[in-house]
């Protein structure tokens, strides 16, 4: 299986998990504090370069009923932006509750405070992660109709 990157996406921070070159062991990258969308494009694209991933997974909020949400919104305008700027195909997985389930995993590791904040984000995109690979995929294509209507 060829190595992936998994995304959390975030208005502030971004978290950031890989694969192994094998792609079956999941490890927590880094997270990236970003400001401006020119700055976290430029990390990311860094980030692929360094990593390259045969696909990117990033982290998508399914609802139930199929109402997207401003966060899925802005999660589907995120994939638009990232898939102009690579050629690495772009998949989604649910991210629902990763990040709860990341800072318990924290938490059982024995991190608090301002560590556990620190790796956060890194450890939810993991969740998301370890979610694909177990066949979590959704159907997320960002040129569906559901994000033209926005």
């Amino acid at each position: 299986m060829p190595r992936i990157l998994a995304i959390d996406y975030g208005q502030a921070r971004v978290g950031l998990a890989a694969t192994d070159p094998g792609g079956t062991v999941v490890f927590a990258l880094r997270t990236v504090a970003w400001e401006t969308r020119e700055a976290l494009f430029r990390e990311l694209l860094d980030v692929i370069t360094e990593v390259r991933p045969a696909c990117i997974v990033v982290g998508y909020p399914a609802r139930a009923g199929g109402d997207e949400g401003l966060t899925g919104r802005q999660v589907r305008n995120f994939i638009e932006r990232l898939k102009r700027r690579t050629d690495i195909p772009v998949d989604c997985a649910d991210e629902a509750h990763s990040t709860e389930e990341a800072a318990e995993r924290l938490r059982e590791a024995g991190l608090s405070g301002r560590e556990l904040a620190a790796r956060l984000d890194a450890e939810a995109a993991a969740v998301i992660l370890e979610r694909y690979l177990r066949g979590g995929a959704l159907c997320c294509d960002p040129s569906s109709s559901a994000s033209a209507s926005s």
